[in-house]
C-alpha cells in the first residue's frame, strides 16, 4: 500500500511544513530550558545543602566544646576540692559559666535531695565519669553528677544559655532551618527554622562529642518551589530562545540559499536545453528551405551554362548564392553542434524516483504557498528508476511549474495537485494531476510539438523538452485531460533495482 504524505500550503493554516519546523524548535526550546532549569535548580539545591551540613557540622562542634567543658569543670571540682567551707568555691561558677546555674555538694553522710541524684552518682561511681541526671527539655534544664572523694558535685545545666550564640553559624531568628538538642522523645529546640513547607529536605544527627551527655544534635531544612532560582532559570530559557532562534535563522537561511543555487542550476540547465531545443528546432525550419535554395541556385546555374555564354554576371550571381545557401547551413549546423542537447543516455543511473519528487517539492515549496496550493503525495517506497539526475530534476521542475501556472486559472480554494509515484513493471511511474482548466481537446495532440503553446507569451518548448529528455533516457511522457476536471501528466521510466 502507498504510504499517504499530505499537506496543505495555504490561508487557512497550510504551511504544514513550516509548522513542523515551527513544533520542532518549540520543543527543542522547551527541553532545553527544562534540562537547563533542572540543572540550575539542582546546582543551588546542592549549594543550599552545602550551607546547610557546614551549619549544621559547626552547631554540632560548638554545642558539643561547652558540653565537653561542663566535664572538664566537673572534674576540676573533685580534684580541687577541699573541706567544708562556709563560702566555698564552686558557688562562684555560675557567675563564670552562665550556663551553670546551680552546684550542689554532696559531703561524706550527706544525702542527695533526689534519688535521681543518688541513681546518677552510683553511675558516675560505675563509669568514671560525669553522668545524667533529672533532664527536663521542656524547661530546658538536666543535671550533671560526678562522684568524687570525698565529696560528689552535680551542676544544673541551663539549655538556653550552652549555646554560645555569639559563634553561632546563622541568624536564629531568620534561619531556616531548624536546630534541636534530642534524647529519646524529648527535643530542646535551639533554632525554630521553617519546617513542614517544603519539597526537598536535608538532614543532620549526630551525638555530642562526650558520653556524659548523650543528646544528638539533630538539625533539619526544607527547600520549597519558591526558593528555587526562577530569575536564573527565567534568564536560562530567555538566553537558549534566543540562542535557537539564533540558530534557526541560520539554519533558514542556508536552506534557502541552497533551494535558491539549486533553482539557479535548474534555470540554467533549463535554458541550456530550451536553447538546444530552439537550436534544433531553427535547423529543422532553416535546412529545408535552404535545401530548396541550394538545390534551385543548382540547377539555374546548370541551366545557364546551356544557354548563351554572354551570361557571366548570371552565372557568377547564381554562384555566390549557392556559396552563401552553403555557408548558412554551415552556420546553422555550427550552431547546432554548439548548444545540442547532451546524451543523457550515457549519464543515466538508479535513482530514487520518490525521492527527486519531494526534492523539487521541496525547492518549489515557496510557489506553492505563494499559490495556496493543496497538495498531496501518494508513493509507494520504493521506487527506483534509471535516469540521469539533472535531465530527471528538470523534467519535474517543468512539470509541477506549468502545473502551478494552470492553477492560477482557478480560485485559490480549488487549488490541488496530486502526485502518485508507482511501480508499473517495468516501469516507474510519475503521475501528475492539477485540478485546473485542462487542455483544449484540440490543443492535445501538439502539446509536444516545438513552439506550439497554448499559454500567451510561452515559447512552446517546456513540453517539448520534457519529452526529449525522457525519451533519451528510455522512458514516455503523456498528458492527457482528467475525466473530472483538470490535465494529468505521465512520466515513466524504465525501473531498475535498488542499488
Amino acid at each position: 500500500m502507498p504510504q499517504l504524505c499530505r499537506s496543505q500550503l495555504g490561508e487557512n493554516g497550510g504551511m504544514n511544513v513550516l509548522r513542523r519546523a515551527g513544533a520542532w524548535w518549540l520543543a527543542a526550546w522547551i527541553t532545553l530550558s527544562v534540562a537547563g532549569a533542572w540543572l540550575i535548580a539542582q546546582t543551588e539545591l546542592s549549594r543550599l545543602r552545602d550551607a546547610f551540613e557546614t551549619d549544621a557540622r559547626i552547631a554540632h562542634r560548638l554545642l558539643s566544646q561547652r558540653a565537653v567543658e561542663l566535664d572538664a569543670v566537673l572534674a576540676t571540682l573533685a580534684l580541687l576540692q577541699t573541706g567544708a567551707e562556709a563560702n566555698p568555691p564552686e558557688r562562684r561558677l555560675p557567675s563564670v559559666y552562665p550556663q551553670i546555674l546551680t552546684v550542689q555538694r554532696r559531703d561524706p553522710e550527706a544525702r542527695w535531695p533526689q534519688t535521681d541524684l543518688e541513681n546518677a552518682e552510683a553511675m558516675s561511681r560505675s563509669r568514671g565519669q560525669p553522668a545524667l541526671a533529672l533532664p527536663d527539655f521542656s524547661a530546658g534544664r538536666y543535671t550533671l553528677v560526678l562522684a568524687a572523694h570525698p565529696a560528689s558535685f552535680a551542676l544544673l545545666i541551663d539549655m538556653n544559655r550552652l549555646v554560645p550564640w555569639s559563634e553561632w553559624p546563622a541568624d536564629p531568628l531568620k534561619s531556616p532551618a531548624r536546630v534541636a538538642l534530642e534524647k529519646g522523645s524529648q527535643a530542646f529546640v535551639i533554632q525554630t527554622g521553617a519546617v513542614g513547607r517544603g519539597s526537598w529536605q536535608f538532614d543532620f544527627r549526630k551525638r555530642l562529642a562526650t558520653d556524659s551527655q548523650p543528646f544528638d544534635v539533630v538539625a533539619k531544612r526544607q527547600v520549597a518551589w519558591s526558593q528555587l532560582p526562577w530569575l536564573a532559570m527565567a534568564a536560562w530559557a530567555l538566553l537558549a530562545g534566543a540562542a535557537l532562534a539564533g540558530v534557526a535563522a541560520l539554519v533558514r537561511q542556508r536552506e534557502q540559499r541552497r533551494r535558491a543555487e539549486e533553482l539557479l542550476r535548474l534555470g540554467q540547465v533549463a535554458r541550456l536545453n530550451t536553447l538546444g531545443e530552439l537550436a534544433g528546432g531553427m535547423a529543422h525550419e532553416l535546412n529545408q528551405p535552404l535545401t530548396a535554395v541550394l538545390a534551385n541556385t543548382q540547377a539555374a546555374q546548370r541551366l545557364l551554362e546551356e544557354e548563351t555564354p554572354d551570361l557571366p554576371t548570371v552565372r557568377g550571381a547564381l554562384a555566390q548564392a549557392a556559396g552563401q545557401a552553403r555557408r548558412a547551413a554551415d552556420v546553422v549546423g555550427r550552431l547546432r553542434s554548439l548548444v545540442e542537447q547532451p546524451n543523457t543516455t550515457a549519464h543515466t543511473q538508479a535513482v530514487a524516483l520518490h525521492d527527486a519528487v519531494r526534492k523539487v517539492l521541496h525547492l518549489l515549496q515557496p510557489e506553492l504557498a505563494r499559490h495556496q496550493v493543496e497538495l498531496s503525495l501518494a508513493a509507494d517506497t520504493p521506487v527506483w528508476v534509471m535516469a540521469e539526475p539533472i535531465a530527471l530534476d528538470q523534467i519535474l521542475h517543468n512539470l509541477l511549474l506549468n502545473a502551478l501556472q494552470a492553477l492560477e486559472q482557478v480560485p485559490a480554494s480549488q487549488r490541488r495537485l496530486d502526485l502518485a509515484v508507482v511501480t508499473s513493471a517495468p516501469s516507474g511511474v510519475l503521475t501528475i494531476a492539477d485540478s485546473g482548466p485542462g487542455i483544449r481537446p484540440e490543443a492535445l495532440p501538439h502539446v509536444f510539438e516545438p513552439f506550439y503553446s497554448t499559454r500567451k507569451g510561452g515559447l512552446g518548448l517546456g513540453l517539448s523538452l520534457c519529452e526529449t529528455l525522457a525519451a533519451n533516457m528510455g522512458g514516455t511522457l503523456t498528458v492527457a485531460n482528467q475525466a473530472r476536471r483538470g490535465a494529468a501528466v505521465t512520466l515513466s521510466l524504465p525501473a531498475c533495482a535498488r542499488p
